[in-house]
């Protein structure tokens, strides 16, 4: 049976998001808990980080856990096993952050997160509500990129601009194009809410959960 974690530092829908993770991870025989135990971390076979609210304010919530930063070096990057952001959780994966000032991310992505720009009035931001994730190559999130784009909850003022496109999953359009998930060997972010966006979340999930990096 494989182990689930979500990691619960302070910010994150963390009931909706256990809730439809654990809808999801019936088909694959796992067990999913919420924590801020690192050695649970250590253990899991895979790691979600989602993410709600100021980059700057995520970021000090997750180091504030004593050992998680070594915790998720160990499982996620030196371990290899596979890993999802979830909004501001895919945005902490950027070396850095601009959001009420500059602050340094968990650098596993190579680029920034910085206010998304949208010239048109008649667009709002923060940007809300359903959109279409259009993909732009095969990845573990959207292995058939040739199929009608999805569409999934957003709620975001910011975005992540990887330096490489080619880690580039998905994009979306609010008045400019941005990018709406990555993936990269064992790393794996979408900006979106999957626990929010019905089946077409639960579906993300899943492909999450069969992923084999």
């Amino acid at each position: 049976m494989q182990t689930i974690v979500i990691i619960d530092y302070g910010s994150g829908n963390l009931r909706s998001a256990e809730r439809a993770v654990a809808e999801a991870a019936r088909a694959f025989d796992a067990t999913v808990t919420v924590t801020n135990d690192p050695n649970r971390v250590r253990k899991a076979d895979r790691v979600i980080l989602p993410g709600v609210g100021a980059f700057g304010d995520c970021i000090r919530g997750l180091n504030a856990i004593e050992g998680m930063r070594g915790a998720l070096e160990e499982s996620v990057t030196k371990g290899g096993k596979p890993f999802l952001g979830i909004c501001v959780g895919m945005q902490l994966m950027a070396e850095r952050g601009l959001e009420h000032g500059e602050h340094k991310g968990l650098g596993w992505i190579e680029g920034e997160v910085s206010a998304l720009e949208v010239y048109d009035p008649a667009l709002k931001i923060p940007h809300m509500g359903w959109n279409a994730a259009t993909p732009k190559r095969v990845s573990a999130l959207f292995p058939n990129p040739e199929t009608p784009a999805q569409e999934f909850y957003f709620v975001h003022s910011y975005v992540l601009k990887p330096a490489d496109p080619g880690v580039i999953a998905s994009v979306t359009t609010h008045g400019v194009e941005f990018c709406s998930a990555v993936c990269k060997d064992n790393l794996a972010g979408v900006q979106f809410h999957p626990e929010k966006s019905q089946r077409a979340g639960l579906q993300l999930l899943s492909r999450f959960l069969e992923w084999r990096p």
